[in-house]
């Protein structure tokens, strides 16, 4: 019975961290949309990449729908430990893009705050967290999905904005 209770403590905080991913996720949309110039006019402005509000927006929720999705399968699943450093390289790697590219760039650039104050160190933390509760190489195949799925973000927006405007 203990063992069980202590089980169902770990899994459901590790499911209250989890849940900090989608909530942030949204806060940093917010920035990204009205901040600034907004991350479309910025992307134009910036690499030459013509991404509509419209088609900006329907990336942004089906990133919010697989981070939803991602806490739950990996919950469901019983890999939440390992999700959560897939999760914390993407929004730490996400926020040191954002900060590298403004300090290039000169100036704010949508999304910086949230990035600088709140992802890097919340990607930093939840990496550092699963050093105890995950062997160090699922860690590091965690961090490295983490940091190919950022990667792999940023190629979608720039292929995806450079496609859009040749048609």
């Amino acid at each position: 019975m203990n063992l069980y209770f202590a089980e169902s403590q770990a899994l459901s905080s590790t499911t209250l961290w989890l849940a900090i991913f989608p909530l942030s996720y949204l806060i940093h949309f917010a920035e990204e949309y009205w901040g600034g110039e907004g991350y479309p006019a910025y992307l134009l402005r910036l690499r030459g990449v013509h991404l509509s509000t419209r088609r900006f927006i329907v990336l942004q929720a089906a990133g919010f729908a697989l981070l939803i999705a991602a806490g739950l399968v990996s919950s469901l699943l019983r890999f939440p430990e390992f999700m959560l450093a897939i999760l914390g390289a993407v929004v730490l790697s996400n926020g040191i893009s954002h900060s590298v590219t403004a300090w290039r760039d000169g100036r704010y650039g949508p999304g910086l705050v949230v990035s600088t104050l709140f992802w890097i160190p919340l990607g930093a933390v939840t990496l550092f967290l699963m050093l105890g509760r995950l062997s160090n190489g699922r860690l590091a195949v965690g961090a490295m999905i983490g940091f190919a799925i950022n990667g792999a973000v940023a190629l979608i927006t720039m292929r995806g904005g450079r496609l859009a405007r040749q048609t």
